[in-house]
């Protein structure tokens, strides 16, 4: 089959593969039809979380049921579903608790209970390295997926897959950020990131009756697409987080927003100094954006953490934490917890999706589209990939 396999930064490369074959009997092979580029890839492929061996991409992904191992009851060769991106068993203790990305069982080489850089990780992603159980992801052909009793998502017959696709990841975890906010009505969230999670989060938001929704990002055509997409507020980070953060407090009353949403993590653009610093403390990346979260919401406010930090930093601002009475949440979405009612919010024309895609490609060209998504060229905010094109 032909797949999109990692081979160091910044090389990704359309090659021939073995097809996946059933390992377990709870395992599913599937005939993917559609797949898509995830922010959270590009930090295998620009090297901030390393993967030092080729492996398959992608954890966006759904597709026809090919094959079911025989505890499979649930689902038959033939059915269309929509998969999870984390990968659990459905049993566990963490699993029980909805909490799907710390699943004891699916990572079994890589996890523990410290959350270290490189060992004792959390339960295992599609195609995300090693370090998150080393399995091949969906940007391809055919992917296995185990625990197919307990991911996959049947989608009616009536929904196309772009209008589905995202319930992977990006809009259940753009939800999962309003939802550890506790929105309940009347609220100001204010997202930081333009991106595709910062969209989803941005229609999230109106979704659990949020008052007010203000996006912001560095870069005018994402602002634009986020505004034509979830009808957001938007403000431009051009001279800096104080400007960002004194703009948000005017639209509150001085107090704040009543929960901000980091949707960037460890990469933002970064100053040459602030280069310099995180690589004399060994830090990968910066938490700046987490910072300007920080100043940005109110007193008492929630701070939801979707953007990814993989390491330490120093001078993290506990200080203005205690003060401030804060509650800050964060990590893997738990996809499971929340796909069923994602998916009866598209089935019911609730929320639409599929309006955020820029770019759809064949699979063959995925070198491409990596490269522009890091890029931020030709106006790209999301691509999606036809395995069979």
């Amino acid at each position: 089959m032909k797949a999109a396999v990692i081979h160091g930064p910044h090389k990704v490369t359309y090659d021939s593969v073995d097809d996946p074959k059933l390992k377990d009997d709870r395992d599913i092979i599937l005939k993917v039809t559609a797949t898509a580029i995830c922010g959270s890839d590009l930090h295998i492929y620009s090297g901030g979380i390393p993967q030092p061996r080729p492996m398959v991409l992608g954890h966006e992904f759904m597709g026809i049921v090919e094959e079911t191992g025989k505890a499979v009851k649930n689902l038959k060769a033939g059915d269309r579903v929509v998969v999870p991106f984390p990968i659990a068993c459905g049993h566990c203790f963490f699993c029980n608790h909805e909490l799907p990305g710390h699943c004891e069982n699916s990572n079994p080489e890589h996890y523990g209970p410290e959350g270290g850089l490189l060992t004792e990780k959390g339960g295992a992603l599609f195609g995300y390295t090693d370090l998150y159980g080393g399995y091949d992801g969906g940007q391809a052909q055919y992917v296995r997926v185990p625990y197919g009793d307990y991911g996959p998502r049947l989608v009616p017959e009536n929904l196309t897959d772009e209008e589905v696709l995202f319930l992977t990841d990006i809009f259940p975890t753009g939800y999962t950020g309003v939802d550890w906010g506790e929105v309940k009505g009347g609220e100001t969230v204010a997202i930081f990131g333009a991106g595709p999670v910062g969209i989803m989060a941005a229609k999230s938001a109106w979704l659990r009756g949020a008052a007010r929704v203000i996006v912001v990002d560095t870069l005018p055509y994402r602002l634009q697409k986020a505004q034509a997409a979830a009808g957001c507020d938007a403000i431009l980070w051009e001279d800096g987080a104080k400007d960002v953060i004194a703009q948000i407090r005017a639209l509150t009353n001085g107090r704040g927003a009543d929960v901000t949403i980091d949707a960037v993590g460890f990469e933002p653009s970064r100053s040459f100094a602030e280069k310099a610093k995180a690589v004399i403390n060994l830090e990968k990346g910066s938490p700046k954006v987490l910072e300007a979260c920080m100043s940005a919401v109110r007193r008492g406010g929630i701070v939801s953490v979707l953007g990814v930090y993989p390491t330490t930093y120093d001078n993290f601002p506990i200080g203005q934490f205690f003060d401030k009475g804060l509650i800050i949440k964060g990590g893997q979405a738990p996809a499971q917890k929340h796909i069923d009612k994602l998916l009866g919010y598209v089935s019911e024309g609730k929320v639409k999706l599929n309006d955020i895609i820029t770019h759809r490609l064949p699979l063959s060209q995925i070198a491409h589209g990596y490269e522009i998504f890091q890029k931020k060229e030709e106006d790209c905010v999301k691509v999606v990939l036809d395995p069979w094109a």
